[in-house]
């Protein structure tokens, strides 16, 4: 790859996906972009703003409101009306910004000791979570379904407990024991009513409801390494979670009815479920991590990237009737895979677009990155940025006081924000 090619890689600092995944952010150091994903062919491109560099961008369903942090300021905060053209406000805080989430009625800042809750309709805080357990990877889940408004974050920086907290009723919910070591990644379905967990080991995925705190599904992506999770992530129906990691497989599991605990007088027919029944009551004496084996479920399709040991983020969506899974890597890489909803298995990829500045274009396979170029990107999507704290609250300029961001004037007939 030329010097002109391996610039316009490296000017990729990151992605991520709306709450409904219809659209794909992108942003740069010359700003950001944002993709319609109604197609598999190609990207058609909605907007772009060129300016200011961009490390995480986060748009709003399909409104026009997008939340921007840059690589140059990361402890301001940026929201943009990009349909007119102007900027709504800003926020600066008092250490870098990890990550930010929204919903229709909430904006949510991640610092790593703090988090800040905003009001949608006129961009003020309006609850502030103070003094959580140090969060340096800014790991956090956000419901997107208005009612709910659940949050959930580390409630320890030792083991993997989950705190879960209202947003609307500004209270906390419940906590969550997940894992013994620290949380790696957080993801709820579309409603709020469940909630995946993974940890820095990265070989089980957990599945909690968020009603009652009980766990409903355990998934095992591994049992050979430990790997780093990177993305959890439900289908917008909350049939399918998947999760990407460091390696190069994205395990999709699938969230069948939950199992009753109870014993029926069926007996199993497959040889591992003849075991289960083996290794539950009459062979308790069995250390508990053998049981746990058999006992866990394993992912019903597979996808398999170029590369690993990058950062990468993924989603399931349907494109053309056709359930997709999507996965953009460190490398500014989108890679399009077909997922089979009857039988699983291994996805096909079928798409694989490169993002880089002037150009979306279709990815020949035997194009490879630059090192330079893959750390670079990596670093950025790591959210590396090092924290600067200082005891000040958020400070806004140009905030308005009464012509703030009405989600509901931009829904169409139909619902959906425009």
């Amino acid at each position: 790859m030329d010097s002109a090619a391996e610039k316009k890689a490296t000017d990729f600092l990151g992605a991520s996906f709306n709450q409904d995944c219809s659209s794909l952010s992108v942003a740069s150091r010359r700003g950001f972009k944002l993709y319609s994903l109604s197609s598999t062919d190609k990207l058609d491109k909605i907007y772009e703003m060129v300016g200011e560099d961009a490390c995480m961008v986060e748009r709003l369903f399909s409104s026009s409101l997008v939340a921007v942090v840059g690589l140059t300021h990361p402890r301001k905060l940026r929201v943009y009306h990009f349909k007119k053209g102007t900027e709504i406000c800003n926020y600066s805080y008092s250490s870098s910004i990890l990550n930010v989430k929204l919903n229709r009625q909430r904006l949510v800042v991640v610092l790593e000791e703090s988090l800040y809750i905003h009001s949608i309709k006129d961009m003020k805080v309006i609850h502030t979570i103070r003094d959580t357990p140090p969060n340096p990877g800014g790991v956090c889940a956000f419901s997107s379904h208005p009612d709910s408004g659940y949050l959930a974050f580390p409630g320890s920086s030792q083991v993997g407990e989950v705190q879960i907290f209202d947003t609307i009723n500004l209270q906390s919910v419940t906590m969550i024991q997940a894992h013994d070591g620290r949380l790696a990644a957080l993801a709820f379905n579309t409603n709020g009513k469940k909630l995946a967990t993974a940890s820095e080991k990265g070989t089980v995925i957990r599945v909690f409801s968020t009603d009652t705190g009980s766990k409903l599904y355990e998934f095992r992506r591994g049992v050979k390494r430990y790997v780093q999770i990177h993305c959890l992530a439900f289908s917008t129906d909350g049939l399918y979670l998947c999760s990407s990691s460091n390696t190069e497989t994205v395990h999709i599991f699938k969230l069948e009815g939950v199992k009753d605990s109870g014993k029926g007088d069926e007996e199993p027919q497959s040889w591992i479920g003849f075991m289960s029944k083996a290794l539950s009551a009459p062979a308790s004496y069995l250390p508990p991590q053998v049981t746990d084996v058999f006992s866990q479920e394993r992912s019903f399709a597979v996808a398999r990237l170029a590369s690993a040991g990058t950062k990468n983020v993924c989603c399931i969506t349907t494109i053309n009737k056709v359930p997709r899974l999507l996965v953009v890597t460190a490398e500014g890489i989108v890679n399009v895979f077909n997922i089979d909803p009857d039988t699983g298995g291994e996805c096909v990829l079928v798409k694989r677009h490169r993002l880089a500045e002037g150009e979306e274009t279709d990815l020949y396979f035997d194009r490879e990155m630059p090192e330079a170029a893959v750390a670079t990107a990596s670093a950025a999507l790591s959210a590396g940025v090092p924290s600067q704290p200082e005891a000040v609250s958020p400070q806004s300029d140009a905030l308005p006081s009464s012509d703030g961001y009405d989600v509901e004037a931009e829904k169409d007939s139909s619902g959906e924000a425009q």
